[in-house]
């Protein structure tokens, strides 16, 4: 073979081979998944010992995220039976007319100890007042720097939400409000680095989104795009601090671009031991 044929038939591998790597990656970036996780809660009170939570975050319903794929999501969602459903932010994705479609779509779940959210940066983006308007249209509880008891057979959990810590103004102190020193309380947070704002053990565990798990994760190269230096410390999975942890999801939608590699969309159903 000569040279020019060897660079033609070399050219023509090669568009080959992005042609199909990203189909593939549209393909992966609405392949979403149940991923099963037991995470050990310290103080976790016995009534809440095997507490089932389904945690879904970054739906970004949006152009490239359809409305069919979040109610697919749901109905992935309520079928795993969870005791409690967590929402983590970031529900729409360019543009505020996404907001309501997606927050209802979401208003189909349901759970024993109740349907819970917070917001993420792109919800302050699109429209807060209108994200807020929307949970209480569709009796979704929004957690905004507040807490609520979660209570089993006499004894009691804290729930607590924060703000986005990008776009909002998050404040744990009000969330803690009314524990005991022995008491312990699951947060939810859009944003992961608000873990090392924690200071106070009765927070036994944080759950949040936002970093998509890189949304792209090459085989030993890693996550060549991040938001922030802060998120290859916390890109996805568990992570212990001094004072608490923190459960990262990698999200169920994607922003520009819309693909993924090496990185499904999932919801988390997490067992807390």
């Amino acid at each position: 073979m000569d040279r020019r044929t060897f660079l033609k038939h070399a050219a023509r591998g090669t568009a080959h081979a992005l042609v199909i790597g990203t189909a593939y990656s549209l393909f992966e970036a609405k392949w979403a998944h149940v991923v099963n996780e037991r995470i050990e809660f310290p103080g976790l009170p016995d009534a809440f010992r095997g507490l089932r939570i389904a945690l879904l975050t970054d739906l970004h319903h949006g152009p490239w995220t359809g409305l069919s794929y979040i109610h697919d999501v749901v109905r992935q969602a309520d079928e795993q039976k969870a005791d409690l459903i967590l929402l983590g932010g970031d529900y729409c994705h360019n543009g505020p007319e996404y907001i309501e479609p997606c927050i209802a779509a979401l208003g189909d779940l349901s759970a024993p100890l109740g349907v819970f959210s917070v917001m993420g940066n792109h919800d302050h983006y699109q429209g807060t007042q209108v994200t807020r308007n929307s949970f209480a249209k569709h009796n979704i509880r929004e957690l905004t720097n507040e807490g609520v008891w979660l209570k089993r057979d006499g004894q009691r959990l804290r729930l607590g939400g924060v703000d986005d810590l990008i776009t909002g103004s998050p404040r744990l102190p009000p969330v803690l409000t009314d524990m005991k020193v022995d008491e312990r309380c699951l947060l939810l947070s859009h944003n992961p680095d608000f873990i090392e704002r924690i200071h106070d053990p009765r927070v036994g565990l944080m759950l949040s989104g936002h970093t998509h798990g890189g949304q792209v994760d090459f085989p030993l190269i890693g996550a060549p795009v991040v938001h922030s230096p802060k998120e290859k410390d916390y890109l996805h999975g568990l992570f212990k601090t001094i004072n608490s942890q923190v459960y990262v999801s990698r999200g169920l939608g994607t922003t520009t671009p819309p693909v993924r590699f090496c990185c499904r969309p999932e919801i988390n159903m997490i067992e807390l031991v």
